[in-house]
C-alpha cells in the first residue's frame, strides 16, 4: 500500500516543526495540537515541536496544550516543517523563520486562497475544516482519545458546530468516528464554543450595542478599538464569536468585525450567509479564506477600511440584484 503525502514527508525526518497561522482559532489549534499528539504517540523517534501565536486559554483542556512554543528560538533548525490551517506564508506570522530554514516543507490546509506555498501541499479546498482534511492522513486505528478530542474542537469550530454549508455527510461520519474513540463532544462544545468570561459577554455586548446595518440593511458592521479592549480587560482572543453573532442579524447577508491591532491597522474578519463571496473581498485586500468566511489585516481610519470594503461587497449584491 503506497504511502500518503504526510507518511512519505515523515520518512527520515527527526526533528519536525509543526505551524499554524497567527491569531489561531480552533481549528488551527485543534489541528496542530491532534498532530502533535499522534506523532508522540505513533513515532517515538520523531522530536515534534508545535509554535503558535498565544492560543486561548479555553483550549487548554486539550493535550500537550502545555507544550505549546510562543517564543522564537531563531537558531532552531528542523528536518521537516508541516503548517496546518495556513493559506499562506505571511499568515505563518513570526514563526515562518522556521519554514524558511527547514530542510523540507509540507503544507496541509483547506482554505481555497491556497496556492500551494511549500514544497508539498495536501490542500482539499471542500473539507469542512483543517482538522478534517488531517483526519483523511491519519491511521483511524491509531488516533488515540486525546487526539480525537482536539481534531473534535477543530471540525466544531471551523462548522460552527456543524451549522455552515461546508458541513458535509463525510463530515458528520469523522465526527462520529472521532466521539467513538471517547470524546466527550457536549462538553466540548459548551466549553470552548458557547460557554464566555463575564468581561468576554461585555465586549460582546458593546460591539452588538455599537454595531451600524448599512447597504438597505443586508449588511452590518462592529469596530472594537484597543482603548475599548484596554477598558474591559479583554484580549484578541475575548472577540471570538462577536461576528458570527453579527451574521446572523435578521435580514444581514454579509457581516464585518474590525479590531484595531495598532494604530490606524485593524484586524477584519467577513461573514455572509449566501450569495456574497467574502473569500474574493479578502484577497484582494491580501487576505483570504473562504466564501463564507474569510479575513484580512488593513490599514486606515475604521471609516475608511468600512468604506473600503464594502465597496466590493455592494458589486456583488448588486450583481445579485441583476441576475
Amino acid at each position: 500500500m503506497s504511502k500518503n503525502i504526510l507518511e512519505a514527508s515523515l520518512e527520515g525526518a527527526e526533528h519536525i516543526v509543526l505551524l499554524g497561522h497567527i491569531h489561531p482559532d480552533g481549528d488551527c489549534i485543534g489541528t496542530t495540537l491532534g498532530l502533535l499528539n499522534y506523532l508522540r504517540e505513533n513515532y517515538p523517534q520523531i522530536e515534534a515541536e508545535l509554535f503558535l501565536d498565544h492560543p486561548a486559554a479555553k483550549f487548554s483542556y486539550m493535550n500537550d496544550f502545555e507544550k505549546i512554543h510562543t517564543e522564537i528560538v531563531p537558531e532552531k533548525q528542523f528536518d521537516l516543517c508541516i503548517t496546518l490551517d495556513a493559506s499562506d506564508k505571511e499568515r505563518l506570522g513570526a514563526y515562518a523563520v522556521y519554514f524558511d530554514s527547514a530542510a523540507k516543507t509540507l503544507c496541509i490546509d483547506h482554505h481555497r486562497t491556497n496556492t500551494g506555498f511549500a514544497e508539498q501541499n495536501y490542500i482539499i479546498p471542500d473539507a469542512s475544516s483543517c482538522s478534517e482534511v488531517l483526519y483523511t492522513l491519519l491511521d483511524e486505528a491509531k488516533i488515540s482519545r486525546e487526539a480525537a478530542e482536539c481534531l473534535y474542537t477543530g471540525i466544531v469550530h471551523d462548522t460552527g458546530v456543524f451549522k455552515y454549508n461546508s458541513t458535509t455527510r463525510k463530515t458528520m461520519e469523522i465526527a462520529g468516528a472521532l466521539m467513538e474513540k471517547g470524546v466527550n463532544a457536549a462538553k466540548i462544545i459548551d466549553d470552548s464554543f458557547y460557554r464566555k468570561t463575564y468581561a468576554q459577554n461585555q465586549i460582546l455586548g458593546k460591539a452588538l450595542l455599537s454595531s451600524t446595518r448599512i447597504l438597505d440593511g443586508r449588511c452590518i458592521f462592529s469596530v472594537v478599538s484597543q482603548k475599548e479592549m484596554e477598558f474591559y480587560g479583554v484580549d484578541t482572543n475575548d472577540l471570538d464569536g462577536i461576528i458570527d453573532q453579527l451574521r446572523i442579524t435578521e435580514g444581514v447577508e454579509c457581516a464585518i468585525f474590525i479590531y484595531e491591532k495598532a494604530f490606524n491597522e485593524y484586524k477584519v474578519s467577513l461573514r455572509s450567509n449566501d450569495y456574497v463571496d467574502v473569500s474574493k473581498v479578502a484577497a484582494y485586500f491580501g487576505g483570504g479564506g473562504h466564501i463564507h468566511a474569510a479575513g484580512c489585516t488593513m490599514q486606515g481610519h475604521p471609516r475608511d477600511v468600512i468604506n473600503n470594503l464594502t465597496g466590493h461587497i455592494e458589486k456583488q449584491m448588486d450583481a445579485r440584484r441583476e441576475e
